[in-house]
């Protein structure tokens, strides 16, 4: 807010129209940046005026200006923009949409919403990643129970994501312990960080003759460090071979 009010203070105008339409811009009522129509503040009540004011400007000619000569100025105009803070921001506006499946006697909307805040791993932050369009869209389906479906093991997996995130969370907060990160080693690794370290992990096969080789190649201590903390088995990620003549037996 004050980096608003100190930028529409900065700015001048020449005329009164430009002015005018500067204020119509910042209320709303212009087309605002690239089309879009501006948005208005949530938790403050903004009122903007023009007042004529002068300020020094450059000589028109060159050269030392006479003793007596006043100093150049030129007339404008300046913003003004007066603050009010709102009483109750999230009460004016604060919205809710509550969309369940449980019955009205099974309780209010508020303790609906309120059990449902309560919970350890919501999906919710994993929205944020099946918001970009390229996550599970374009969605060629009609019928709605395979839109339903879909939907459903959405939510599934989403839920899925935040309970590797949390195990692993807890596990490295347990043992003080840290994995690599975005920006360093971290203790608290989101999902997406999680899964991100396994990218480097593959299995490499090869021939040798008649015979089949396969080698874990990747895993380095920070995986098995989530392996535990998910309760996966370490024989998952060893680097176990087995030969055989025209197959390759694989251990688990």
């Amino acid at each position: 807010m004050a980096d608003h009010v100190r930028q529409v203070h900065a700015r001048w105008f020449a005329c009164l129209p430009a002015a005018a339409a500067a204020i119509a811009a910042y209320e709303g009522r212009g087309r605002g940046r690239r089309g879009r129509r501006p948005r208005p503040w949530r938790d403050h009540t903004l009122r903007y005026g023009i007042v004529a004011e002068t300020r020094p400007t450059r000589r028109a000619r060159r050269g030392r200006p006479a003793k007596m000569d006043p100093p150049p100025t030129e007339s404008g105009y300046r913003l003004v923009v007066e603050v009010e803070v709102l009483r109750n921001p999230e009460e004016d506006n604060g919205w809710t949409v509550l969309a369940t499946t449980v019955p009205p006697e099974g309780g209010t909307d508020a303790e609906i919403l309120q059990a449902y805040q309560d919970q350890n791993t919501p999906v919710e932050p994993g929205f944020r990643w099946i918001k970009n369009p390229a996550a599970i869209a374009p969605v060629w389906l009609e019928k709605p129970e395979r839109i339903a479906a879909l939907a459903m093991l959405t939510v599934v997996g989403l839920l899925v994501s935040s309970l590797i995130q949390r195990q692993v969370r807890l596990s490295l907060r347990t043992h003080d312990q840290q994995v690599p990160g975005n920006k360093g080693a971290t203790a608290t690794p989101t999902a997406a960080v999680v899964l991100s370290l396994f990218a480097q992990v593959a299995l490499v096969q090869l021939w040798l003759g008649d015979q089949q080789v396969e080698q874990v190649y990747g895993v380095q201590p920070h995986h098995l460090l989530c392996c535990d903390a998910l309760g996966l088995d370490h024989s998952w990620y060893e680097a176990s071979s087995a030969y055989k003549n025209g197959r390759c037996v694989q251990t688990p």
